[in-house]
């Protein structure tokens, strides 16, 4: 009786795609704002309003998955899904966020650096999620959890070489202890992406 009530299917894809797109929405956004001194609380605003779109995504598919009977996948693994995806645009809205909070100005190398990789690292989850409309799309997700995978160990390398040089040339604690809060929040996200990619992978298997 129970299952007379629910929609049998719906197209969950579109709503994972969008929220993906957010995701790289707000990457871009964040390396054009750290690659600049513009960072401020309208700048802020404008990250906030993308992070909210993308919890209304999240909002969404969660309520779908209350109220569909089939869905193409396990139902954890699209609640795991959604809830690693939507971490990525909230962990970036929280860098910001610090960094008004902290007064720290865009423009700061190492950051740029990061920006960078996590920007090629949120496009290469697009690229997974995209692919799972289609497992024939095996080959294509494969190689973008791959590349998500080996982008993480850059973000490691990344934030251990930063994190020494911070220590060795900054004088003032206050700084060090700014900034390295910034830097690790910044390969937390690359952390978050990892995580997206081996859900991506325990799908496949499981649809194998």
């Amino acid at each position: 009786m129970f299952s007379i009530l629910l929609p049998k299917t719906f197209n969950f894809f579109d709503l994972l795609e969008k929220q993906a797109g957010f995701s790289v929405e707000a990457a871009r956004f964040f390396k054009e704002q750290v690659s600049n001194d513009g960072i401020n609380e309208v700048t802020l605003q404008k990250m906030r309003d993308i992070e909210h779109s993308a919890d209304d995504v999240a909002h969404e598919i969660i309520h779908r998955l209350n109220t569909t009977f089939i869905t193409p996948f396990d139902r954890e693994d699209i609640l795991s899904l959604t809830k690693e995806v939507d971490d990525i645009a909230d962990m970036i809205n929280t860098i910001l966020s610090r960094m008004v909070i902290y007064k720290l100005k865009g423009g700061d190398r190492s950051l740029i650096e990061f920006s960078l990789v996590i920007e090629e690292s949120v496009r290469a989850v697009n690229s997974a999620i995209k692919g799972l409309r289609n497992t024939k799309n095996s080959a294509l997700i494969q190689e973008a959890c791959v590349e998500i995978n080996r982008l993480e160990n850059v973000g490691d390398s990344m934030r251990d070489m930063v994190l020494a040089e911070l220590f060795e040339r900054a004088k003032d604690p206050i700084a060090v202890i700014k900034w390295k809060e910034i830097y690790q929040d910044a390969e937390t996200v690359l952390d978050i992406c990892e995580d997206v990619a081996h859900i991506v992978d325990s799908i496949m298997v499981k649809q194998a």
